[in-house]
C-alpha cells in the first residue's frame, strides 16, 4: 500500500501545530485515489504513568483544567492518570517518571508498559505510550505543577475499587485513563503478586 504527499502547508503555529496535505493513497480495489485534502494537528507524542501502591492497592491520580473538556457535564478539570509530552530525544520510559515526579510528587519504584496507541489519527499524530508504575502512595497528595508552564494540579490517593467504580460511573472519561484504570482492574492481581 504506497501514499504520496502532494502538498503540505503549515495552517498555525502555536503550543501545536496545524498542517493541512493534499494527499493521495493507494486504494484496497487497486489502483491510486482521487487526491484528498486533510488537515492534521501535530501534537507529538505523550507518555501516560497510572502510580499504584500494590501493597496499600491505591491509585494515584491528578485533577486539572483541560481546555478540550469545555462542554463537559462534570466541567473541565478532569480527573486523570499523570501524562506529559515527550520531548525530543526523551524516551516515554523516562517523561513517565518525570511527569510523576512534577505532577504528583511521586517516585516510581517499577514501571510496567501497558500499551501504545494513537489517540485520534483521523486527525493527530499522537502516540501515547501508557504504563502502570509502582509507588508508595502514604504522604501522597497536594497541589503540584510546573508553575512556568500553567500547571495547577491537584494530586490525591483513593483505592483501586474507587477508582474502577468511578470509570464505570463516567466520572474518570478520559481514554488515558480509562485505558490505564480497565487494565488495571483486568491485571491487578498478578501485579500485585509480582510487586509485594
Amino acid at each position: 500500500m504506497k501514499w504520496e504527499i502532494m502538498e503540505e502547508d503549515l495552517c498555525f503555529q502555536g503550543f501545536y501545530r496545524l498542517m493541512r496535505y493534499r494527499v493521495r493513497h493507494a486504494l484496497f480495489e487497486g489502483g491510486m485515489g482521487e487526491p484528498v485534502v486533510r488537515e492534521l494537528l501535530v501534537r507529538g507524542h505523550a507518555a501516560g504513568v497510572l502510580p499504584y501502591d500494590p501493597v496499600r492497592d491505591e491509585i494515584v491520580l491528578v485533577e486539572q483544567f483541560r481546555i478540550g473538556a469545555l462542554e463537559s457535564p462534570h466541567g473541565p478539570w478532569l480527573v486523570e492518570i499523570v501524562a506529559g509530552l515527550v520531548e525530543e530525544g526523551e524516551q516515554p520510559e523516562e517523561v513517565a517518571r518525570r511527569e510523576a515526579m512534577e505532577e504528583a510528587g511521586c517516585q516510581l519504584q517499577d514501571l510496567a508498559h501497558i500499551c501504545s496507541y494513537y489517540s485520534s489519527p483521523g486527525g493527530s499524530n499522537e502516540r501515547i505510550s501508557l504504563y502502570v508504575g509502582r509507588v508508595d502512595s502514604s504522604g501522597v497528595g497536594g497541589i503540584h505543577g510546573l508553575a512556568h508552564e500553567g500547571e495547577n494540579i491537584r494530586v490525591g490517593v483513593c483505592p483501586a475499587e474507587e477508582a474502577f467504580d468511578r470509570v464505570a460511573r463516567g466520572l474518570i472519561d478520559n481514554a488515558p485513563s480509562i485505558i490505564a484504570l480497565q487494565w488495571l482492574q483486568l491485571n491487578r492481581e498478578r501485579l500485585r503478586e509480582s510487586w509485594t
